[in-house]
């Protein structure tokens, strides 16, 4: 079990797309495959609930102030991703956004909060709004604060 963080020993995402972009960010320092469609990424490294393990994974982002808001959406799955899990009980991660790479705290944001911003998303990534239509799940809305 790897407890402690070292971005050089993250496991990145099995899912073969995410891992090439996240590497090209990552190798980068933050300048290359900060997008996805024209739409902002960040790198997200987090705890594994259950393993402890540190992963990475890229989500498109909007901002809320000096706040970043990631969508928990799955494409509109039934079930939530396993990184917004893992963020339920470890909230504590490491993000990079551009060159730069700092500490932040996870929370998921209220129902008010949410519909707050969820306008906001949308003209971040569309898509959003038929992922929504796409689930009885209420699709959860994270606010990622530095530390």
């Amino acid at each position: 079990m790897t407890t402690s963080y070292d971005p050089a020993q993250v496991q990145i995402s099995p899912e073969q797309w995410v891992a090439d972009q996240a590497r090209k960010y990552e190798e980068s320092g933050g300048t290359e495959g900060t997008d996805l469609m024209g739409s902002p990424c960040l790198l997200l490294d987090y705890r594994g609930r259950r393993s402890g393990t540190w992963r990475r994974t890229v989500l498109i982002y909007g901002r809320d102030g000096g706040d970043y808001l990631i969508v928990a959406s799955k494409g509109g799955a039934p079930e939530h991703p396993a990184w917004y899990l893992s963020l339920q009980e470890h909230p504590e991660v490491h993000l990079r956004v551009g060159p730069e790479r700092f500490p932040a705290l996870a929370e998921t944001l209220s129902p008010d909060e949410k519909a707050r911003v969820w306008p906001h998303l949308l003209d971040v990534y569309a898509p959003y709004e038929d992922y929504q239509k796409k689930t009885d799940r209420d699709i959860p809305v994270v606010r990622l604060r530095r530390s």
